[in-house]
């Protein structure tokens, strides 16, 4: 769109029609969107950060991809609206706030400039000279060139030996390194979607010394981090042609031998009496079942979902367990007979142990639901704390740092 002439009043028609489909997305969530971050999103141009998209796809729903690899794959995008404003929510940037960004786009970067102010400073990192080169012209154009952008791999300290009062990251990470710990100032936010056993989370983290707490999440996804921070799990093909998978990070490990043709084994069905509102989002019992052995999630491509062979309720990761040749998994919520409007949790398993399997996980199901359906909390220890100086909960060890999740809400 650049050098392209706009109708003004065309744009800020699209700008507030996002507004107001934004506002609704967070009402629906029970969510309440920030009236600065209404404001950033009604002052800033979106288009001008889009490249070649069409001002409605500049200003639709979706996320805009910006840069894709020689396969196809989304190197970087400017990121749907909705989570950009539910990320800075968390955020909580104030006028004067001196703030770093790690993922450089150019449009988030600017909502951060109008929310910390004339006072404040900017800082966004990118490791792709393309994406930063291109950031710094967009800014420019926006008018928005105050904000600093720097070229380097953000695993990395930014020079000048800074701290910063919020750190925002917008691709995907899977662990903390210390850079953006010892960059944060005393009581600063990080809001990092990091991938734990799997599951990517938006998690607001505050600093309290070398550790950091958790002060609310919720579900995510994004382009995964390049350069030294780059971790990715591993896929266990199931069927051919990946048609069912499993995907395992953390250091999990299953017998891919054991396992061949387990989906050909007769199905055996464990249905919990556990029960919710249709539509209710669930996704925080995935970390609860995460604390069973031989946890991973299981994948499907739609025609495996079609024809049957597995039924999940989220094709792309939906939590299972394995046991040497045995294999359950969390099914697709059926309807409650004589409840119109709930649906009930079950579990399906296939194997020599399949019902055994299926009858764990489900009643891990209903642990979860005597426990009160509790809010995961997430404590992040520099890697070598000892266990006794770490809270109770999930321990998972990454390459910087121990990653603790607890339920301290849990009746």
């Amino acid at each position: 769109m650049h050098g392209t002439p706009v109708d003004t009043d065309r744009v800020a028609q699209l700008r507030a029609e996002l507004v107001a489909r934004v506002t609704a997305q967070f009402e629906r969530l029970g969510w309440v969107l920030a009236p600065e971050v209404e404001q950033a999103l009604l002052t800033v141009d979106r288009h001008v950060f889009t490249g070649a998209a069409s001002l409605e796809e500049a200003y639709g729903d979706n996320a805009v991809i910006t840069k894709r690899d020689e396969r196809g794959v989304s190197l970087s995008s400017v990121s749907a609206a909705w989570l950009q404003a539910a990320m800075l929510g968390q955020l909580r940037i104030r006028p004067g706030d001196r703030v770093l960004e790690i993922g450089s786009g150019g449009y988030n970067a600017a909502l951060i400039a109008e929310l910390a102010g004339l006072d404040g400073q900017v800082t966004t990192v990118d490791i792709d000279r393309e994406v930063t080169d291109r950031a710094r012209q967009c800014l420019a154009e926006a008018g928005y060139d105050q904000v600093e952008v720097i070229c380097q791999d953000a695993e990395f300290p930014v020079p000048g030996d800074r701290t910063f009062d919020k750190i925002l990251i917008t691709v995907g990470a899977w662990d903390i390194p210390p850079a953006w710990t010892s960059q944060l100032a005393e009581g600063g936010r990080l809001v990092v979607p990091l991938r734990t056993m799997g599951t990517t989370r938006s998690w607001v983290l505050e600093r309290r010394g070398d550790a950091l707490e958790s002060h609310g999440q919720f579900t995510c996804g994004f382009v995964p981090m390049q350069g030294a921070g780059t971790s990715r799990g591993t896929g266990v093909a199931l069927l051919p042609g990946d048609k069912v998978g499993l995907w395992l990070d953390e250091g999990q490990r299953v017998d891919t031998s054991a396992l061949d043709g387990v989906l050909s084994a007769p199905r055996a069905a464990v249905w919990s009496e556990v029960t919710i509102p249709e539509g209710t989002s669930y996704s925080d019992q995935d970390l609860w079942l995460a604390q069973l052995p031989g946890f991973c999630l299981i994948t499907a491509d739609q025609e495996a979902m079609d024809s049957g062979i597995v039924d999940l309720p989220w094709r792309y990761g939906t939590p299972a367990v394995t046991d040497g040749p045995t294999l359950a998994y969390r099914a697709t919520p059926r309807p409650v007979d004589g409840d119109p409007g709930h649906v009930e949790f079950g579990v399906y398993g296939h194997g020599p142990q399949a019902e055994q399997a299926a009858t764990l996980l489900a009643e891990q199901i209903r642990a979860w639901d005597r426990a009160g359906r509790p809010d995961p909390h997430l404590s992040v220890f520099p890697s070598g704390t000892p266990d006794t100086a770490v809270p109770d909960g999930l321990t998972v060890d990454k390459r910087h740092s121990r990653v603790v999740i607890s339920w301290p809400t849990a009746r």
